[in-house]
């Protein structure tokens, strides 16, 4: 027997948008939540004279560059890591999944909606799933009363939960009331936190708050370049482990960490190493980015809410998930009744691609979707931003939505 594993759902709709496009059909690509922002200029040549370093570098990252991101994230919103707790990684994801790994038997509390991966690893891993339910009204999201809810479902000695903000599928982050009320909880059940920070530097307001700074004893952040560098697929991510980490616990991670990746990328690690050196230096490419990002996500959410689809402005990354629940009766009567049903038939009627609710933690039935705002090419150092003329595709995708809700 195999194990039954579905293939990613982020990954899936870009295939499936791709397909469509070869058939000469135009697609909007609100599916797939990859950075539209080229790397900045330095970084990518970094890379191009480091092409020829073809070695193998060590399980836990090349030494510069663990110490530029220490330094960094202290810049940036005042972690204090030291550089050989710092994990590096051809991606955040395969650190999240070593992490779980280096455990025979745990609880893994998951919010919903959270990202497509979280809940497939786990699985893989052996672990029993947890989830943290929550609702529009409360902003997606959880708080110490839904953990310690949740606990009581718990059948393992060993807790771990996946915290992740500014969020996908949401776009929406935690004040620091919210973490302290969190952390609080955490520290009370002996919870080990893979807090996933990936869109930490793309927060809008600049305030991003590391969950390690409240529950500093028992959280892991994974971070990495995919999103705030624009590099998903040079695959660069980083977990950053907590003091007095226990050493049986650090050497399993390395240890696992030789049996299946080996080492992230040597060139990609040097030109990491530029993209590392200097917060300061990176601000300006941050706010740029941002800028633009706040830009149009208030527009999508601004314009969604007018024909009463349920949303909320996003805080930070680029995604909104809308609820659609107020059109459920509407829908049921054209035969849509799951978020599934929703979105196939969003994107064979109008060439819209957006992500169901289903692939976010929740029941077929939640009329909700995950809308990654990124079908506009890289304006940095191009031109001043303007969301009319160059997000014009994800202005004509949002008309098109508003247009096919008015005729369901």
């Amino acid at each position: 027997m195999y194990r039954k594993v579905e293939e990613s759902q982020t990954l899936l709709i870009n295939t499936q948008s791709k397909n469509l496009a070869a058939q000469n059909r135009k697609i909007i690509k609100f599916g797939f939540g990859q950075s539209p922002f080229l790397p900045p200029k330095s970084v990518m040549k970094a890379l191009e004279k480091a092409v020829h370093h073809k070695e193998y570098s060590s399980v836990q990252g090349d030494s510069e560059l663990r110490e530029n991101i220490a330094r960094f994230h202290k810049a940036h919103n005042g972690l204090q890591v030291l550089p050989e707790n710092i994990l590096v990684a051809p991606g955040s994801k395969i650190l999240i999944y070593n992490i779980l790994l280096a455990f025979e038997k745990a609880d893994v509390f998951i919010p919903a909606p959270a990202w497509v991966s979280y809940a497939p690893q786990a699985m893989l891993a052996g672990h029993n799933i947890v989830k943290l339910k929550t609702s529009f009204e409360n902003r997606w999201r959880i708080n110490a009363e839904t953990i310690m809810d949740a606990a009581k479902s718990k059948i393992h000695d060993i807790s771990i939960m996946i915290l992740n903000y500014p969020g996908n599928p949401d776009g929406l982050t935690y004040t620091e009331d919210e973490l302290r009320d969190i952390a609080k909880a955490a520290k009370a059940l002996n919870i080990l936190v893979i807090s996933d920070e990936i869109y930490g530097l793309l927060d809008y307001s600049h305030t991003h708050l590391s969950f390690a700074n409240y529950y500093p004893e028992r959280t892991i952040t994974t971070t990495g370049l995919s999103k705030w560098c624009g590099a998903g697929g040079w695959r660069l991510g980083a977990a950053l482990l907590y003091d007095n980490i226990e050493p049986e616990f650090k050497q399993a991670l390395i240890g696992i960490g030789s049996e299946t990746y080996s080492c992230a990328p040597t060139p990609v690690q040097i030109a990491a190493r530029v993209a590392y050196n200097s917060y300061d230096e990176m601000k300006a490419y941050l706010g740029q980015q941002t800028e633009a990002l706040q830009q149009i996500g208030n527009y999508c959410a601004e314009r969604l809410s007018s024909v009463f689809v349920q949303v909320h402005p996003p805080q930070g990354g680029f995604y909104i998930f809308p609820d659609f629940s107020p059109f459920k009766a509407r829908f049921n009567a054209s035969g849509i009744t799951t978020s599934n049903e929703l979105c196939q038939r969003l994107l064979n009627e109008t060439g819209v691609a957006i992500l169901p609710a289903s692939a976010f933690g929740f029941e077929e039935e939640l009329l909700a979707a995950r809308l990654a705002f990124v079908d506009f090419e890289d304006p940095i150092g191009k031109y001043k931003f303007d969301i009319n003329v160059h997000a014009a595709n994800v202005l004509e995708g949002i008309d098109q939505i508003c247009k096919w809700l008015s005729k369901i």
